[in-house]
């Protein structure tokens, strides 16, 4: 009998084993850029908060990153510019964040950094502050840290979170750093975010959909709207992806992405005079302007953002660009919403539920044989 209560217990622990979410495993995101322009670039990582702090605010979010301002949060998630920074935190909140391409992968740099408390380890701050983004061994190799288990309170921690500047398939695109929640699959995720599920398993170098695992993190390819920026311009790789707007030109130009269009749809941003922003025009018409021409009635012209320029002056300039809306090719983005709905079961958890069942079928098994005359 006492054999058979250990095999009972064994049979439990592996149930719930078979039932926590995969470890996640270290991720790398494959960045070969190296040219000055492309090896660094704006990404997105998508940051759920962990349950111990599911209550945190914007402005805690904020903190966490360092993130330079409360608009550019609220811009990364498309939320309305009254938002206050109290506000609770969406899950997951899209982060923008600084990529750097170094020896063929990405990692953020300059931020975010994390400062040791009484208490933590390195898998703690990994697991439990930056749910799962970030694995205790890259922060080790990071910060040079030889032995994980010993850190001093107070330390400076450098969190490198994965990322990438590459382009996809010769476009450049927005990479989003994304923990797979439990019941995914490469489908939905695609579907959710406008990628192809081909360009998904190639990215994260996966050999094909099943092998998808709750908690692994995913480098997904966000599309971004075409734009008539100068290729002299300082923000001449800026890339705005559905769903989300941003500020340029010193914040006197918000910029988002046009959800049926493609093309990059920029005004002046309200409430800074003209004393500070230059005002940008295409002869009489002003920024964002459009008129519809009569023959053909479907072509359309606009007062385009081209880019702001500070070599003498700080000026913003702007051109008149033409599109025809009759013969649109292509369809209009997925939308992009604030947390992930994506739909369908993973393999593995499938396969965990079927083995608490044929565990505990051996179990029962074993009793009706124990308990037999």
């Amino acid at each position: 009998m006492a054999q058979l209560t250990i095999l009972a217990l064994l049979c439990v622990s592996l149930a719930a084993l078979s039932l926590s979410p995969s470890p996640v495993t270290a991720a790398r995101f494959a960045c070969n850029a190296t040219a000055p322009r492309a090896s660094t670039c704006q990404a997105l990582i998508s940051y759920a908060p962990p349950n111990s702090t599911a209550s945190m605010t914007l402005a805690g979010v904020r903190a966490l990153f360092q993130l330079r301002s409360h608009r550019a949060l609220l811009a990364s998630n498309n939320l309305p510019l009254s938002t206050p920074p109290t506000a609770p935190a969406p899950t997951p909140l899209r982060i923008r964040l600084p990529c750097l391409c170094s020896g063929g992968a990405g990692a953020t740099f300059q931020r975010p950094t994390y400062r040791v408390r009484a208490g933590d380890t390195l898998d703690a701050v990994a697991r439990s502050v930056f749910a799962g983004l970030v694995t205790y061994r890259d922060i080790a190799a990071a910060n040079n840290v030889s032995d994980p288990s010993k850190v001093a309170v107070g330390q400076e921690l450098r969190i490198p979170l994965p990322c990438s500047c590459d382009p996809v398939d010769g476009v450049p695109v927005v990479h989003y750093t994304y923990v797979v929640p439990a019941g995914s699959s490469v489908a939905g995720i695609a579907q959710e975010y406008g990628a192809t599920e081909a360009a998904i398993l190639a990215l994260n170098r996966m050999p094909d959909a099943k092998s998808l695992l709750a908690g692994q993190v995913l480098d997904v390819p966000l599309r971004g709207c075409s734009s008539a920026i100068s290729n002299t311009a300082i923000d001449r790789n800026l890339i705005v992806p559905n769903s989300s707007y941003i500020f340029t030109a010193n914040n006197c130009i918000v910029c988002g992405c046009s959800s049926t269009t493609w093309q990059l749809d920029c005004q002046a941003t309200t409430g800074i005079g003209p004393s500070f922003c230059p005002v940008a025009k295409c002869g009489d018409a002003f920024l964002g302007n459009i008129t519809t021409s009569t023959a053909p009635a479907c072509e359309t012209t606009m007062c385009s953002y081209a880019g702001y320029t500070n070599s003498t002056s700080f000026a913003i300039h702007a051109n008149l660009t033409t599109t025809s809306v009759c013969n649109a090719a292509g369809v209009s983005p997925a939308a992009q919403p604030s947390h992930s709905s994506a739909s369908g079961l993973a393999s593995t958890a499938r396969w965990r539920w079927s083995e608490l069942i044929a565990c505990l079928h051996v179990l029962l098994s074993l009793c009706l044989w124990v308990s037999a005359p």
